[in-house]
């Protein structure tokens, strides 16, 4: 697993969270990420010139990728020249200041960032194949996310899949006499035929329930902790219906898990990863608005030449145009009208 960059310390808490978003943003964001990260560019008008600056910076930076050592000790200059047609990132674009205003907060990424460089793709577009689908031998499908690994080991009495690692959907077949459980972490959540999610994050188990209801039960403490204290210590189960999500704490044995309601739109955002989704990097508006109309009935015209410029960077739900233009009129002062012919239509003003 890749390490993320550790932001240099900031005086300034707006330019620490910006470089912290810009990290991640890079390496690319996950479903609940972009929520996330739409609600920290809406709470305040700062937070999206911070993130600007520092992105500009950085593309300053990528200019080293032509400097070798062994061609001398210090880069050509014209590296780090202002290029004549400056390419606007998927940021509220602003004056850039000078580089140092940013060095502090950018050094800590200098290392990673140039060994990234290296081998950072040209501009285009990538279509990312839906996840992996298998059939279990009852019938109940499984849907893979990408990175993840699924054991099985089905008896006559119980059909128990183990989640290796990463994030899986389960759609099971209903069979009263025979249980169907999931253990991830030490957390086993127990469904008849329902469809729910679970996915391994550090320190949590996650688990949505989409159709029907599951039971969730805490991990067994440790074989050599006395019966006793098993008895004593070990949770009740958690029932879970649909529209609920449910997050358990591994690292405390005892700790209810938490369960908060979810709605249509938040159960979209976390299961985005099913569809096929399409990476663009560097790519102008006016080409990815032609790959997101050919594969969605609600069509999309860019307003003008200047707005069909803006470059675009960044992993979008092929099949969900909304999110996508959602991104575009916060990040990008793009306004987003359905015109007489019921196409929406995309215009920065600015």
């Amino acid at each position: 697993m890749p390490v993320e960059p550790t932001p240099a310390p900031s005086s300034d808490p707006v330019e620490t969270a910006a470089s912290g978003w810009l990290s991640r943003r890079d390496r690319g964001l996950t479903a609940a990420e972009q929520d996330r990260y739409l609600e920290w560019l809406r709470a305040d008008p700062r937070h999206g010139p911070a993130l600007t600056r520092l992105e500009k910076t950085w593309r300053a930076l990528d200019g080293l990728t032509e400097w070798r050592p062994a061609h001398g000790s210090l880069p050509n200059p014209d590296l780090l020249a202002r290029p004549r047609r400056a390419a606007v990132a998927l940021f509220r674009p602003v004056l850039m200041g000078t580089l140092a205003i940013a060095a502090t907060v950018v050094g800590a990424f200098l290392i990673s960032r140039m060994s990234a460089i290296q081998s950072a793709p040209a501009a285009g577009m990538r279509v990312i194949p839906s996840p992996e689908r298998l059939t279990l031998a009852d019938g109940s499908v499984v849907e893979l996310n990408h990175g993840g690994k699924i054991e099985t080991a089905f008896t006559a009495d119980t059909r128990r899949v183990r989640l290796v690692r990463g994030e899986a959907h389960f759609t099971v077949t209903k069979n009263l006499a025979r249980p169907f459980i999931v253990d991830a972490g030490g957390v086993s959540v127990r469904a008849v035929g329902t469809a729910f999610d679970v996915r391994r994050a550090s320190g949590a188990v996650e688990v949505l329930v989409t159709e029907g209801k599951v039971q969730i039960e805490r991990p067994v403490i440790p074989p050599a902790a006395p019966v006793g204290l098993l008895a004593m210590h070990a949770p009740a189960p958690t029932p879970l219906v649909a529209g609920e999500r449910a997050v358990i704490d591994i690292r405390n044995a005892v700790a209810p898990p938490l369960v908060t309601p979810a709605s249509a739109g938040e159960i979209a955002q976390l299961l985005a990863w099913q569809g096929v989704r399409l990476e663009f990097v560097d790519l102008p508006l006016a080409e990815v608005v032609i790959e997101f109309n050919l594969r969605n009935s609600l069509q999309l015209v860019v307003g003008n030449v200047s707005t069909g410029r803006l470059r675009v960077a960044g992993k979008f739900r092929a099949d969900n145009v909304e999110a996508f233009v959602r991104l575009l009129e916060a990040s990008f002062d793009v306004t987003a009208k359905r015109n007489d012919a019921g196409y929406l239509l995309l215009r920065r003003e600015k």
